[in-house]
């Protein structure tokens, strides 16, 4: 190990580690675009390809179980190689699969298709938490998380009206493949500029690097993945089971919910482009809300674990009530508010969270937040195929959906209550 930069007196740091945020934050937007086109494109690729709503749900879901599956080999390949390396290539195979989502001929062939490239995009979200850990100094991690979540959600806000307007000027199938586009240019510049320790990049100084001592542990490679302290950890456990709470109700947005306007509300397509961007736009501002103001929450309460656990409850409780509004709302536009707002308070929780598989995970962060990840997508694989369902033998019964999702939203509250969100995991008792 070498040892710790002393700076010159008098030298200010340079701020290469804001770079970090912005490809992060460019990689989120090209994330949610890839994800949630597919949701506008839906009732295109239904009357093309003859499917009914359960088939559609496989499609949906084949994404979030591959994605799943393969979120912790991800960020264990981040924790032991590196994000470099494990970013550059995970982009660019899912932006091949992306393309390949628009060739497809029947549903078997869509769901493979979408099964390849859920497995491409996990361990993003995981090896961009790890160069966080690597590359920024510890109070400034959660306000990044905030940053990237409101930029992943207000991605995938506006993609709903990017979608309609290029599939005024191309076929759904030329969409899919010049938003595969996108995702191959990030993956060139990020290869080329990041570095996996900040002492090997040029355009850090010595300033810099003594803001992020413990950068040389967190950025050595190594795959001795304690999974011992990950299964006997009720920290861990309740980690992801408040990820599952959470991502089932969230994952309704970028599947099912521009076919709910249109069907259950009766709302046109350029109408619903935009109703269906409110729930994420709001969910990016909940994002930044958070990621800004729980920093100064927790110096008032001097104790970043209860500030951190009241705001995810906030967030839960909150999540839940509102979804029960809008399920209960006549007007289109004032549910969609409300479902905005549950989706407002549904983000409160991602800082926490994700600033606790930094703080818990320390070294080890890639793959505690990919695991923690993985179970989130659980969720999104189970809840698609359910909404299937529920609506194949309730004849549409699209409130009964909603309703679901506010009582797991609730229940996530609970985890938070027997979850320490600030000791590292070596520290912990099992």
């Amino acid at each position: 190990m070498q040892p710790p930069v002393t700076p010159p007196a008098g030298l200010k740091p340079t701020r290469a580690r804001h770079l970090v945020i912005v490809f992060a934050v460019t990689l989120a937007v090209v994330t949610y675009i890839d994800r949630v086109c597919i949701s506008q494109a839906a009732p295109l690729i239904r009357r093309d390809l003859n499917l009914s709503p359960v088939q559609m749900g496989y499609a949906f879901a084949a994404f979030a179980w591959a994605y799943a599956l393969f979120e912790v080999p991800g960020g264990w390949l981040g924790d032991w190689m590196g994000p470099r390396r494990v970013l550059m290539r995970i982009v660019l195979w899912w932006s091949i699969f992306t393309a390949a989502t628009g060739w497809a001929w029947n549903q078997a062939s869509l769901v493979v298709t979408r099964f390849m490239f859920g497995a491409g995009e996990a361990g993003c979200f995981p090896n961009l938490t790890k160069s966080f850990t690597t590359w920024l100094p510890q109070d400034e991690r959660v306000r990044a998380q905030g940053i990237m979540w409101l930029s992943a959600r207000w991605g995938g806000a506006f993609t709903p009206l990017l979608v309609v307007w290029v599939l005024q000027h191309m076929s759904w199938r030329r969409a899919f493949e010049v938003f595969g586009g996108l995702g191959v240019v990030w993956a060139l510049f990020f290869f080329r500029w990041y570095r996996d320790n900040p002492r090997d990049h040029k355009s850090v100084n010595a300033a810099e690097l003594a803001l992020l001592r413990g950068a040389e542990e967190t950025a050595s490679g190594h795959g001795d993945v304690p999974w011992r302290k990950f299964l006997t950890s009720r920290t861990v456990w309740m980690l992801w089971w408040q990820y599952f709470a959470l991502s089932w109700g969230w994952y309704f947005y970028i599947t099912w919910l521009p076919t709910y306007l249109r069907e259950a509300r009766g709302v046109e397509l350029g109408a619903s482009a935009v109703l269906a961007g409110l729930p994420l736009f709001l969910g990016g501002t909940g994002c930044l809300v958070c990621g800004q103001f729980l920093p100064h929450l927790s110096r008032w309460m001097g104790d970043p674990a209860r500030a951190r656990r009241l705001m995810a409850c906030i967030g839960f409780t909150g999540a839940s009530a509102l979804l029960v509004l809008s399920s209960r709302m006549g007007d289109p536009v004032l549910a969609m508010v409300a479902m905005g707002f549950s989706s407002f308070c549904n983000d409160l929780v991602m800082p926490p969270a994700w600033g606790a598989c930094m703080d818990v995970g320390g070294k080890y962060a890639g793959t505690l937040s990919g695991s923690m990840n993985m179970f989130g997508n659980f969720a999104g694989g189970l809840a698609p195929i359910a909404i299937g369902y529920v609506l194949k033998f309730t004849n549409q019964d699209w409130n009964l959906t909603l309703l679901i999702s506010a009582a797991v939203y609730f229940a996530g509250t609970f985890c938070w209550l027997f979850l320490d969100p600030v000791t590292p995991l070596e520290k912990q008792k099992p």
